[in-house]
């Protein structure tokens, strides 16, 4: 099987659905680094560009750490609460190059090829 392009999927050891997408991409061929958002999060930098071409939905507003979140937390800059809670980036980003993608939906799974 010919290898594809190299892909980094950065989401959570621990999410079913990253591990899903993760094994559907290296079944498919693709080349794909894991980055575990805990072990290594990104920088303001990263997650300012993400939130800039992925857009509000980046923000995981359905996650346990959103619900321990105060009110006046959740109120706060999106960028600046995910950089000091990764576990609030919506799962997983995908860097295809200069592309990124969102979540494990057929758009993505299109896109990539699968």
């Amino acid at each position: 099987m010919t290898r594809q392009k190299s892909l980094i999927l950065h989401g959570l050891k621990a999410c079913d659905t990253c591990r899903k997408a993760l094994k559907s991409l290296r079944d498919a061929g693709h080349d794909v680094a894991f980055r575990d958002l805990r072990d290594d999060p990104p920088d303001r930098a990263q997650v300012s560009r993400w939130h800039e071409v992925l857009g509000a939905g980046l923000l995981n507003t359905r996650s346990t750490t959103w619900r321990g979140l105060s009110e006046a937390e959740r109120a706060g800059d999106p960028v600046a609460l995910m950089v000091a809670h990764p576990a609030l980036i919506k799962r997983p980003v995908i860097s295809d190059g200069d592309a990124l993608h969102l979540g494990w939906t057929p758009q993505t799974r299109d896109a990539l090829g699968l």
